[in-house]
């Protein structure tokens, strides 16, 4: 089941992307990159339940793309003035 200390999978899911944004992956591809290892994290490592892993592990690679995408925001417009 998942635990309230599974949240910090978020922050490493978007150090991963960030290490294939590095080696070359285009960033437009890193949400559905997020997506990927968030699936992967909720199957293998959170929920030994097939259906409960997908769902827990979209939720962990959504937010993780919306917390990519949400930073980058406040910081382009920061940028701005």
């Amino acid at each position: 089941m998942f635990e309230i200390y599974d949240v910090a999978i978020v922050p490493l899911i978007l150090g991963i992307v960030e290490l294939f944004k590095k080696g070359g992956l285009p960033a437009k591809y890193s949400p559905f990159v997020a997506v990927v290892f968030g699936l992967l994290f909720g199957v293998f490592y959170i929920s030994d339940v097939v259906k409960e892993g997908i769902i827990v592990g979209l939720m962990l690679g959504l937010s993780a793309s919306g917390l990519y995408s949400g930073t980058k925001n406040i910081v382009e417009k920061s940028d701005d003035k």
